[in-house]
């Protein structure tokens, strides 16, 4: 066996060497090799040309139409990334179609696609197979009006925003000029400075006070540092009224009962239309209330607008009816001196010192009160309106409250009332006047009789009636407050019913003027052997 070993260990050993040569072989081709192209690389770097990078071989063919590069044969273009197909709308509104190759760098940003706000388009991509682009359907999106709506709603919302900014900025500007309006009618009553105020001797009584200014002043009530005395020392009792305007207590000045009317402030222009009449010059009479002072109290947080008046306790002459009976006398008192301070109102006295044309616009038995002597004098003036007879020109307060629907006129109810003229006021006050008068008849006994008080037309409308109904009843229907029987066999209840018709009448140029009405009132009284 060990001349066959030895030949065999011999063969193993051959073998090796023979695979060590080949080994070393291939190492010094690839030296070989990599030298050559390294030299091949220097020499380029040499002769300044630039490597260009060995770009692989393509891997897909697509379809391309629209967007086929150069040298393209039969609208096929080989790509290394994705076939596409576009659809999309131009300008025009013709639609393209678009199909090619894109790139592998940047198409998975291209293919998703980036929807433009002002085109139209669609695209989708592939690369599962050679010409895949070819069964690829893009369909367009829903048309959209986006410049259209946007530029509408852009033009819209600029105009909107304008609107308003002017609106609010004169809103601004008007609440600025009455603001500073309001200021300046104020500035008269300036609120809590102890310097406004004056002495008033001890003794001095409101009478002598008032009788002193009269005939040694303007004639337009008294002085204001006087007022705002008054004001400061006056002692609060009781409220004894209360109304849309605010409230009326009754007050005492040095002893004297006198009539405190405050009202909210938010009234405080029919505060200042009804002080300015008052004080009006010669505007005193004994059937106008009686004014004594004014004056705004207050702090920076809270405001009180006072208004003084003489104080009578039988109240309003609605109050005095509900609980009192008239004989003929007493009936013709209070109808007389109603009238004759109406009277007054409507009249205009020139001179130097004269006195405008007022209408009241607010007649009714709450705004007339009963003095101990039996007569009317008549209160609230804050809706009163002047007439300017120089400019030809009706000053009409500016404040929002409204008269009475109860009492209001046909015209005013149709609002077919002249407002330029004024006249039309004087006419609507003696319409209020003669329901009034309805009012008043009613109370006065004849032959053992009486009806109990009662509001007019208490009978045909709610107990606080509307615009439509007053207008119902008025102006459409024609209706006025009924007459009891007995008045047709009582002579002075006769003629006050006839007065009343004369003075609702429908027609405002019908109507009998106040001093019409004054004069038959004292005819009738002096029928009646009654000295008023």
């Amino acid at each position: 066996m060990g001349w066959l070993e030895e030949p065999s260990w011999q063969l193993h050993v051959s073998l090796l060497m023979l695979l060590s040569l080949h080994t070393k072989a291939h190492l010094q081709e690839k030296m070989y090799l990599r030298n050559a192209v390294q030299k091949t690389i220097d020499s380029r770097k040499e002769d300044g040309e630039t490597a260009v990078p060995l770009v692989p071989e393509p891997t897909l063919n697509c379809s391309c139409y629209h967007s086929c590069p150069e040298g393209t044969v039969n609208n096929t273009c080989p790509t290394t990334g994705y076939c596409f197909t576009k659809i999309e709308e131009e300008e025009s509104g013709a639609i393209l179609l678009t199909s090619g190759c894109l790139g592998l760098e940047g198409s998975d940003f291209q293919c998703r696609d980036t929807p433009v706000s002002h085109q139209r388009r669609a695209i989708e991509c592939c690369r599962d197979r050679h010409y895949c682009n070819d069964y690829l359907n893009p369909t367009l999106p829903p048309p959209r009006h986006t410049d259209f709506v946007d530029e509408s709603i852009h033009n819209m919302a600029l105009l909107i925003s304008v609107t308003v900014c002017s609106a609010i900025l004169a809103l601004i500007l008007i609440f600025c000029y009455f603001r500073y309006k309001r200021q300046e009618s104020r500035a008269r009553y300036s609120i809590g400075l102890e310097q406004d105020e004056t002495y008033i001797p001890p003794g001095e009584s409101l009478n002598d006070l008032i009788e002193q200014s009269q005939s040694s002043g303007s004639g337009s009530g008294l002085p204001l540092l006087v007022q705002r005395t008054i004001a400061k020392q006056i002692q609060m009792v009781k409220q004894i009224g209360k109304g849309r305007y605010g409230e009326v207590w009754m007050g005492r000045w040095r002893g004297e009962k006198v009539a405190v009317k405050v009202f909210f402030t938010t009234e405080e222009a029919s505060w200042f239309r009804e002080t300015e009449i008052y004080q009006t010059v010669l505007m005193r009479h004994e059937n106008i209330l009686g004014f004594i002072a004014a004056d705004i109290k207050g702090t920076g947080s809270w405001t009180q607008l006072y208004l003084i008046t003489d104080y009578h306790e039988n109240g309003s002459l609605y109050d005095y009816l509900k609980s009192t009976t008239l004989d003929t006398k007493g009936m013709l008192k209070l109808a007389y001196s109603s009238i004759s301070g109406l009277c007054h109102l409507h009249t205009e006295i020139f001179g130097t010192k004269g006195k405008p044309a007022i209408a009241h616009r607010d007649l009714k038995s709450k705004n007339l009160l009963v003095k101990k002597n039996g007569t009317c004098c008549i209160a609230d003036l804050g809706l009163a309106v002047k007439f300017i007879s120089d400019t030809n020109e009706v000053d009409i307060p500016p404040n929002t409250r409204v008269g009475t629907k109860r009492y209001m006129p046909p015209e005013v109810l149709d609002e077919s009332l002249n407002r330029n003229h004024f006249q039309s006021y004087i006419m609507a006050d003696m319409y209020s006047f003669g329901l009034i008068l309805w009012e008043i008849a009613r109370r006065c006994v004849s032959g053992g009789i009486v009806e109990e008080y009662q509001l007019p037309y208490h009978d045909m409308v709610p107990s606080d009636p509307s615009y439509e109904d007053m207008r119902e009843i008025v102006c459409i229907r024609r209706l006025r407050p009924s007459f009891p029987n007995r008045w047709t066999s009582d002579e002075c209840l006769r003629q006050m019913g006839k007065l009343m018709t004369e003075c609702w009448a429908q027609n405002p140029a019908s109507r009998l003027t106040a001093l019409r009405v004054k004069k038959t009132l004292a005819k009738m009284s002096e029928s009646q052997d009654i000295k008023l």
